[in-house]
């Protein structure tokens, strides 16, 4: 049983590891998308479930033919996975070529295709993932009969161990390694696993081994054959269901005070994890002695959801830490609790069972995600949604004779009366005092969607922009500017011009100032429909002929499109170091950009202030991408201007460029400086500008920026105990 708990730490450790990478890897071949995101998780949790079923039907049915250890399968299954972390990659590849070559510009088809080949790719290797649960509980049959009947939550404890290691190590190990060099990492541990398991199947002799397999043959005790499992797996269901749509509320609710960093969302992921792994160990302790759960656990596990709103209530002075320790553990511990609990008592050690079991809870973990984004988030608030969510459990805690294990006309005692009558009470008081962080704005108007919670809040020039909690830009000069300078600069005439990431709208607005059609790519669809909030000519330039409006990920756009453009620009979102933003610096980007540009045409890439090694390795990638580079210091110091081209940039005066204006672009670039001219404005540009080896010099050893080595993203090694001369040497 040991042995079998090391296992599954490492299972639940690579799986994680493998669940991350694939996940990003998806994302740079395929768009940076939530269709794109839940497709890859649900295709991975429909693999895990399929697994886990079909192997569990595949033990009943040929159980008695296997005379040779479980654990021999069981390596063979491991060393399958480890090949996955080898062949996905180039999976992923090929099907990016495919698309290519098929030149689909449909965005649906687009996600069509890409789906079907992301299923194809992951699906069969998640299979095997699945697959260990069932096979690992034979073994447990075989050889320890007597722990057989709660092996699944014994297996689960440790799985879920692994997978907090694995929501941590992977990000340090990315940061040195990047990303295929982590998956060569999981895949040799899925390698010693394999190795090591099948050496300990060689200190069996084959007679015994026939012989437990005889044995593991009979009818497992325990089992439920009634009505009630239909109630149980409906709660298997439910609770996966409820579990992950809850996790998805909880990203946007802590948001605001996490920001978007990779490291933010892994917090959340490990603490909700380690939550669930006490609750298991409490299970495990509390199943030795008791059979039958009180009404109470349920009814608070329903309390529980309802506990992010307060936590993430604007108005509570709480730190960081403290919101998440009263919003995340106590439900991710009760649900940790109930979820092997409920497996345990619907397959008393059965591995069918047990495969069919998780399968159904895979299914909810699959369904929550859908139902939480696409369905409830865009209409209700997110405490509702976490109300809809925690009522099948309230209900349960209102009227225990609907939990499981109950009868139809047993008593209820005295405490589960209480308890009946407290739920609805204390629900409503918990909803009552819980807010959004939206409510810290007096004056606000709020859109949402299946991708973020939009706020638009300020006045004046003091309006401000905020993507789930997050600022992302002002009303600034800086944003016109990513339009002039390209603009004015540009050897000849533009003819069109493209603007990735909306934003307020700033910048699509100048270059609309200029009389060229411009097309504008932004992920996120409601920030286009608050265009009118900070500009009173939004709605007109939106139905202007001139304009369109793209809803996509700005580099699935790219790839897409055929269409070429005289002027690019691009504005990341905020801050520099967020999840998924370095698929806008990198050298693949810049390599797909390159083929939407004329001969003669330009790029304007925005670069928000960040540390040393950021800057170089931005400033590599676009050299390295690019024949001809310009730097130039933002306004106020605050981030970088640089124009890349394959051809050469003419260097002109400010004066110069202020010629070349139309005159509605020069009233719009000094729209905000009244008591300025536009060639002061420029002049603060030209005269900031500096040699780009001398922000690659500020940190030499770094590579440039790669779609495998966001160096952007990952830092925390080389911001704390590593000091910068080591960190190159790892480089």
């Amino acid at each position: 049983m040991a042995w079998l708990f090391v296992f599954f730490f490492i299972s639940g450790f690579c799986s994680l590891l493998y669940e991350i990478v694939w996940l990003r890897l998806a994302m740079a071949q395929f768009g940076v998308t939530s269709a794109l995101v839940s497709i890859v998780l649900s295709t991975f949790m429909a693999g895990l479930g399929l697994g886990s079923w079909a192997s569990g039907r595949l033990i009943r049915r040929h159980e008695n033919k296997i005379v040779f250890p479980a654990l021999r399968i069981y390596a063979l299954t491991e060393l399958a996975i480890g090949a996955s972390a080898i062949v996905v990659p180039h999976e992923l590849l090929w099907g990016r070529k495919l698309l290519e070559h098929l030149a689909i510009s449909s965005s649906w088809s687009y996600y069509v295709v890409s789906g079907i080949w992301i299923g194809f790719s992951l699906a069969p290797w998640c299979a095997c993932m699945g697959a260990t649960i069932p096979v690992a509980m034979l073994a447990v049959r075989r050889r320890h009969q007597e722990e057989a009947p709660r092996s699944f939550s014994y297996l689960y404890l440790s799985n879920v161990l692994g997978a907090v290691a694995g929501t941590i190590a992977p990000l340090f190990l990315i940061e040195i390694y990047g990303f295929h060099g982590t998956l060569k990492v999981g895949a040799m541990l899925n390698g010693v696993l394999a190795v090591t398991a099948g050496l300990l199947t060689w200190r069996r002799s084959p007679a015994s081994t026939a012989v437990a397999a005889s044995d593991g043959s009979s009818k497992t005790p325990g089992a439920i054959e009634s009505a009630e499992s239909r109630k149980l797996l409906m709660l298997l269901f439910t609770s996966g269901l409820t579990a992950m749509g809850i996790e998805v509320v909880w990203i946007r609710e802590f948001t605001p005070y996490l920001s978007t960093v990779v490291y933010a969302f892994a917090s959340v992921l490990g603490l909700y994890l380690a939550s669930t792994f006490a609750g298991s160990q409490i299970y495990r302790r509390w199943s030795v002695r008791h059979r039958q759960e009180g009404a109470w656990v349920w009814a608070l596990l329903g309390m529980c959801a309802l506990s992010a709103p307060i936590a993430a209530n604007p108005q509570l002075f709480f730190s960081t830490m403290e919101r998440l320790l009263w919003g995340i553990p106590p439900f991710a511990a009760l649900l940790g609790f109930v979820t092997p609990m409920l497996v345990d008592r619907w397959s008393g050690g059965d591995p069918e069972r047990a495969g069919k079991a998780y399968a159904v809870n895979v299914l909810g973990c699959i369904l929550g995600p859908l139902v939480a984004g696409f369905l409830l988030l865009p209409l209700i608030s997110d405490r509702w949604v976490l109300f809809v969510f925690a009522l099948p459990w309230l209900l349960l805690g209102m009227f225990p004779r609907l939990a499981p294990g109950r009868q139809g006309g047993q008593v209820l005692l005295a405490r589960e009366w209480v308890v009946a009558a407290a739920v609805p009470l204390l629900a409503a008081i918990m909803l009552m005092f819980g807010r959004s962080y939206e409510d810290l704005f007096q004056h606000r108007k709020v859109l949402r969607d299946h991708t973020a919670t939009i706020i638009a809040t300020g006045s004046g020039m003091d309006k401000r922009l905020l993507i789930n909690g997050n600022g992302i830009t002002t009303l600034s000069t800086i944003t016109k500017m990513m339009a002039h300078l390209p603009m004015a600069i540009h050897d000849d005439p533009a003819h069109n011009a493209l603007v990735v990431c909306f934003g307020m709208g700033t910048t699509y607005r100048s270059l609309l100032s200029w009389g060229i059609p411009t097309t504008v790519v932004e992920l996120v669809p409601s920030v286009p429909r608050m265009f009118w909030y900070y500009h009173s000519d939004a709605r007109q330039l939106l139905t202007s002929q001139l304009s369109h409006v793209v809803i996509d990920d700005g580099r699935r756009y790219l790839e897409r499109t055929t269409e070429q453009y005289d002027v690019i620009t691009i504005d990341p979102p905020p801050p520099v170091e967020a999840a998924g933003s370095s698929l806008l610096y990198s050298k693949e980007f810049y390599s797909i950009l390159r083929q939407r540009l004329r001969r003669n045409g330009m790029l304007q890439q925005w670069l928000p202030s960040a540390d040393a090694a950021v800057d170089s390795s931005v400033a590599k990638a676009l050299k390295e991408s690019f024949q001809y580079v310009r730097a130039f210091h933002s306004m106020g110091g605050w981030g970088y201007h640089f124009l890349a081209s394959n051809q050469p940039i003419p260097t002109r005066s400010a004066n110069e460029l202020v010629q070349r204006m139309p005159s509605r672009a020069v009233a719009d670039l000094i729209e905000w400086a009244p008591r300025g001219s536009a060639e002061q404005e420029f002049s603060k540009i030209m005269g900031s500008e500096f040699p780009l080896d001398q922000m690659i010099t500020e940190a030499p050893g770094v590579p440039a920026l790669q779609d495998d080595r966001p160096v952007n993203e990952y830092y925390a090694i080389r911001r704390s105990w590593l000091d910068r001369k080591r960190w190159y040497v790892l480089w």
